[in-house]
């Protein structure tokens, strides 16, 4: 019970990887605030943990102020966040050069600026609290080409870096976890049967991460166990990445 009388906020909860996170931070007794945009989903996951849905849009300032006013009427605070929310399942693809210029700003609003909207609405309340941790969700799009989404989670790793020493002096600790290829139901959808080239050609580990390999590392990232840890990127990805 790691967690047990923190409060931790989830975005992007309702499902996936998130999911998956607000769900394993609750069964080590964290309270537990499923912030996203998707009501009915939400509402389950968090009535299934005993936690509090609260509908956030990571892209509005107003928006993921309102939630922290939510929590902290509910459950005193904020100690831990995880920005995980992104458009991803149902992201469009185009080039740079190309892609509609509204659609673009949209999407880094959610995949990249989402990450400090959360951050600058969350990070004085778990400073008031005696401090805590972020954990930002990357992914190793960001050291290949991929576009528009890997240059928001290259934004979403110097937002990291950045961050860890702005609120670092508040006993604030900001990592990053860059998934590789995880088996969810949104990269079947985007990647479909290249998955499976994508496994065989380019990871040292020859199966499709799970959103289990994922929780490990956000734990250990939240807890106490890693508390001379930030400003890191810390690849789960089955060997797909080096970097020197």
């Amino acid at each position: 019970m790691r967690f047990e009388g923190k409060v931790a906020v989830v975005t992007g909860a309702a499902q996936g990887i998130g999911e998956a996170y607000a769900r394993a931070l609750a069964a080590e007794g964290a309270s537990v605030v499923v912030a996203d945009v998707s009501v009915e989903a939400g509402e389950k996951v968090a009535a299934d943990i005993g936690g509090l849905f609260v509908r956030t849009d990571v892209s509005s300032h107003e928006s993921a102020e309102a939630m922290v006013e939510v929590a902290t009427a509910a459950f005193g605070g904020i100690d831990l966040l995880v920005n995980n929310a992104a458009i991803y399942g149902t992201m469009e693809f185009d080039l740079l050069i190309s892609v509609d210029w509204d659609y673009y700003r949209k999407f880094m609003s959610v995949n990249m600026d989402g990450v400090l909207v959360m951050t600058r609405a969350c990070y004085r309340s778990i400073a008031g609290r005696g401090g805590g941790a972020i954990v930002n969700q990357s992914s190793t799009a960001a050291y290949l080409y991929s576009g528009f989404y890997g240059l928001a989670k290259v934004g979403v790793n110097g937002l990291t870096q950045q961050l860890a020493h702005e609120l670092g002096g508040q006993g604030i600790r900001v990592n990053a976890i860059a998934p590789g290829p995880t088996d969810t139901e949104a990269t079947r959808v985007q990647a479909g049967d290249a998955a499976k080239d994508i496994v065989r050609q380019s990871l040292a580990i020859k199966r499709m991460g799970t959103v289990d390999d994922m929780v490990g590392a956000c734990l250990f990232l939240l807890s106490d166990e890693a508390s001379w840890i930030t400003g890191q990127i810390i690849a789960v990805d089955g060997g797909q990445t080096f970097r020197a």
